[in-house]
């Protein structure tokens, strides 16, 4: 799945192993593009967490190759320390639920 010589997996590699939290969307968090991307960056901020945005909007060959990085077929995807989490539904009911805080936690990107 990973190509190790294709650039587009090996900068979303990089970029997920030298990052804690990591949100690839549509738009950047200051000004999402989208409904799902915006979602992910409010609950984000809400819970007072620091992270990358990295705009898949910039480059089609990103936004394919994040999908098949993943093998997720929408953006946005959230990674806390490596780990793929899910787009917007999922972090939705994580949060509503109190797992993406206790998540976040857990994983030291939150304060207790």
């Amino acid at each position: 799945m990973n190509d190790a010589t294709d650039p587009v997996q090996s900068f979303i590699e990089k970029t997920i192993t030298d990052n804690p939290v990591v949100l690839f969307m549509k738009g950047v968090p200051d000004a999402p593009q989208c409904g799902f991307s915006s979602l992910v960056v409010q609950v984000l901020d809400h819970l007072g967490v620091d992270f990358v945005g990295v705009n898949v909007l910039q480059d089609t060959i990103l936004r394919d190759g994040i999908k098949a990085f993943t093998d997720w077929p929408t953006i946005p995807q959230l990674y806390v320390k490596g780990e793929f989490i899910g787009g917007a539904d999922i972090v939705k009911e994580m949060f509503a639920a109190g797992e993406l805080k206790l998540l976040m936690t857990e994983q030291g990107v939150l304060a207790a």
